[in-house]
């Protein structure tokens, strides 16, 4: 981890943004799972409340596969920081494992996962269109304020940046799934008592 162009650039962007003070604190700590995960949790607790009282077929999925995802994260972070063992930037205290950051990926997943929950709950574009930007500036901030503060090195954000929209991308897919599935069916009815139900109703 020590030659390559790639690396090169790394080390001059981190030279020339690296500046820690308060404020870049403050934007590296919403990326803190104090801070993060309590987010997520608010949000899964509204989601699986509106989707049982709405009487939603299998609530609990969604917000399920989110806290799953989110338990993930340490579970592929933590080994890949032992593998790669980078150490830090001139900034923080000399020690390894640096790379990919905890804090960008736990950002990511914690507040896209959230928005990934509330998407389907706004019908208006724009509120929707709202609700994504503030999702991405949010952890283009928590990146800026890991960077500027000295915490990563910009490739250490990237790579945590490229690990979760793959993660986020098959949560996306697992709900639109879902979604298709999903709608208002009574509680403890299988889909063929459902569909014999239906048909019963009809030729009445």
């Amino acid at each position: 981890m020590s030659n390559g162009l790639l690396l090169r650039v790394d080390r001059r962007v981190s030279g020339a943004l690296a500046h820690p003070d308060r404020f870049s604190e403050l934007l590296a700590d919403l990326g803190d799972i104090g801070v993060a995960v309590p987010v997520l949790t608010v949000v899964l607790a509204y989601v699986a409340w509106r989707g049982r009282a709405a009487g939603t077929y299998r609530w609990w999925l969604p917000p399920l596969a989110a806290a799953l995802l989110m338990a993930l994260v340490p579970a592929l972070v933590v080994p890949l920081k032992v593998l790669i063992d980078r150490p830090g930037t001139p900034v923080v205290p000399p020690g390894t494992g640096y790379y990919p950051s905890g804090h960008t990926a736990t950002a990511a997943v914690a507040y896209g996962s959230a928005t990934l929950l509330l998407l389907p709950r706004f019908r208006a574009v724009h509120t929707r269109r709202a609700l994504v930007i503030a999702c991405a500036a949010v952890n283009l901030a928590v990146g800026f304020g890991l960077v500027r503060r000295g915490y990563h090195w910009p490739l250490d954000v990237v790579a945590s940046w490229c690990l979760c929209a793959v993660l986020l991308a098959s949560l996306w897919i697992f709900l639109l799934r879902v979604g298709r599935t999903g709608g208002r069916r009574e509680f403890g009815e299988s889909e063929q008592s459902v569909l014999v139900r239906r048909l019963g109703e009809q030729s009445a």
